[in-house]
């Protein structure tokens, strides 16, 4: 197999939803392996389909962007196929596996876990698999968190639950006192189930194990409800959010129908990045004005949000309005700027503050007015993962194991035109994935709300 040509798979597009930056020379794709893999994969007993490491899955697809890579005599940048191998570098019979969970809730994290746990169990033959509870917390000793011992019987139905079994928690820890754990544990293997904090910590974790020459596999899931993670075309948990986004909506449209003047106001995730909101948006159409990060906004003005709903209420005497957690912050953000304890700064409460702006706007005015404001995130986060979402956790989970087992490091599994690849954890976590306000999937949200743009000109 070591002799093989490269083989490209092509299908659709990635680049619509994030901006166009010329990243072909910022994206690292070689996948870090911590030694040759030369051990027959036990899955050979019933399963004839195994990928190469030369499998390839294009970066871009455009005819264009592929033509001038051509033309300069380079290869087209692309992704490691993910998927099992023949050769594998651990022995299952020696293999000792740990998966842990980081950050806030998200539908599916379960789901993940129950795969991984089987995947090593039932495909490979791994009987030790732990799980460290309560985030990186669980490696540090002073916590005090137990470690629970992962098996089939114990996984088989938490996919049915919403949150976590291992729990989470968030905050920095010692990277030197997480890798003397693994250690100390004998891990052979670290499943890394986080967004981009927890990304950023597998990085220094994967450079300690690696300074002092240990054998320890450190592969990422992607976990992120606000599906802001680069390179990653959709993160888990993200369609559940959107479909109990859309019963939200639902419930605001129908309260803003049911009075005069009526406004409904449904503030959901999203700290940096608008997907949840645009997403929900495009879903349903019956959204009057989504308010996301990227799309800066007035309140006061002409062009502005309280003028523009005053006019709408006018002429169809109801409005709905979506907007992410992190839209108009320069209204609600202190001049301080205060960090939680992940080092973000924290968010001012965007959906209260609108609220009670529309109620004082009205009240000025003497019109008449009703807000039925609805924040559903905490459901939202905590619900089990629709079928959708259950499927896709199922697949990341499965070629995780698969990329662990043949020793693959330093990586996350991601999902990335149409196929499931191995991405560089350095290239994870060089920046955000952001709603793109040139691309189709913006311009859908604006022609189904029909806003036009809410700033003021000068």
């Amino acid at each position: 197999m070591e002799n093989e040509k490269n083989t490209f798979e092509i299908s659709g597009g990635q680049l619509d939803l994030i901006d166009e930056i010329g990243v072909d020379e910022q994206v690292e794709t070689t996948i870090k392996t911590i030694s040759i893999s030369s051990i027959p994969s036990p899955l050979r007993q019933n399963f004839r389909h195994f990928v190469s490491d030369r499998d390839r899955v294009l970066f871009r697809v455009s005819y264009a962007s592929l033509q001038q890579r051509m033309k300069e005599g380079r290869e087209p940048l692309s992704f490691e196929l993910a998927g099992p191998r023949e050769n594998i570098f651990f022995d299952p019979d020696q293999v000792r596996a740990a998966v842990v969970t980081c950050g806030g809730l998200c539908p599916g994290i379960n789901n993940v876990i129950r795969a991984v746990v089987m995947a090593l169990y039932y495909g490979y033959g791994v009987r030790s698999i732990i799980g460290i509870r309560y985030g990186l917390q669980g490696f540090i000793r002073k916590y005090g968190h137990p470690i629970m011992e992962l098996a089939p019987e114990l996984v088989e139905r938490i996919h049915e639950l919403g949150g976590t079994i291992l729990a989470s928690s968030r905050g920095p820890q010692s990277i030197d006192e997480i890798v003397d754990r693994l250690e100390q544990l004998k891990l052979s293997m670290l499943f890394l189930i986080g967004g981009d904090g927890t990304f950023r910590a597998g990085k220094r974790i994967a450079a300690e194990v690696e300074r002092r020459g240990l054998k320890i596999s450190i592969v990422s899931i992607p976990k992120t409800i606000d599906n802001d993670i680069y390179l990653v075309s959709k993160t888990f948990g993200f369609d559940t959010a959107v479909e109990m986004a859309c019963q939200s909506i639902r419930c605001a449209h129908t309260e803003a129908i049911g009075c005069p003047n009526g406004i409904g106001l449904v503030k959901v995730m999203g700290r940096h990045s608008g997907f949840i909101a645009a997403a929900a948006t495009n879903a349903l159409r019956e959204v009057n004005y989504c308010l996301i990060p990227e799309s800066d906004f007035d309140l006061e003005g002409e062009n502005g949000l309280l003028k523009t709903v005053e006019e709408r209420l006018k002429v169809r005497g109801h409005a709905v309005v979506v907007v992410a957690e992190g839209a108009g912050q320069k209204y609600v953000t202190g001049a301080l700027k205060e960090q939680d304890i992940s080092g973000n700064i924290k968010l001012g409460d965007i959906g209260v503050y609108l609220r009670d702006s529309f109620r004082r706007y009205f009240n000025e005015r003497g019109m008449t007015s009703f807000v039925r404001y609805i924040d559903p995130s905490y459901i939202i986060r905590s619900v089990p993962a629709n079928v959708d979402d259950s499927l896709y956790c199922a697949n990341l989970g499965q070629n995780a194991v698969h990329a662990a087992m043949a020793g693959k490091t330093a990586m996350m599994v991601s999902l990335w035109n149409d196929k499931y690849v191995h991405v560089p954890i350095v290239s994870a976590i060089k920046r955000s994935k952001k709603v793109n306000l040139n691309s189709r999937f913006w311009h859908s949200v604006l022609e189904c709300t029909g806003q036009c743009s809410l700033k003021n000109q000068g």
